[in-house]
């Protein structure tokens, strides 16, 4: 079976170099994927926002937009934590941030952050770590025991 759009090998039999690749191709996909997996390793980031959306930009680029959780800017620290060497961090603020991951651009933006203290610090029955911890003793009631009404 012969591919119309795979990169051909040149005449003395090696494989085309990285940088032959094109941009909005396999390397656009992933750049996103690696920074989903990043994101997804961090359970505080996932619990915390609602509303997770994104899409491609017109440019060879991704948008990843949030409501709550934390600001932008913690979120490219992360990511250039979690994948040291791949990203490059441009501007970043609050709300919004711009990295550079694999040489695809990402535009991150934060609707109405509250930051990561705030949401470890935020009481709720939907934190998933509280409920789960069993070492922790307290007069008080339990998160699991408030789930199941016991």
């Amino acid at each position: 079976m012969r591919r119309k759009h795979a990169l051909r090998r040149t005449k003395d039999g090696t494989p085309p170099a990285a940088a032959d690749l094109p941009a909005g191709g396999a390397v656009h996909y992933e750049a996103f994927g690696r920074v989903m997996a990043a994101l997804a390793t961090e359970a505080d980031f996932i619990e915390s926002c609602r509303d997770l959306t994104w899409w491609r930009g017109a440019d060879p680029s991704w948008h990843v937009e949030w409501r709550d959780g934390p600001f932008a800017a913690e979120v490219a620290a992360l990511l250039s934590d979690r994948m040291p060497g791949l990203v490059t961090t441009g501007t970043s603020g609050d709300s919004c941030a711009v990295l550079d991951v694999m040489g695809v651009r990402f535009e991150l933006r934060a609707i109405d952050p509250m930051g990561r203290a705030r949401v470890r610090a935020r009481p709720g029955l939907w934190r998933l770590a509280e409920a789960l911890d069993t070492t922790r003793r307290t007069n008080t009631r339990h998160p699991w025991e408030e789930l199941l009404g016991g």
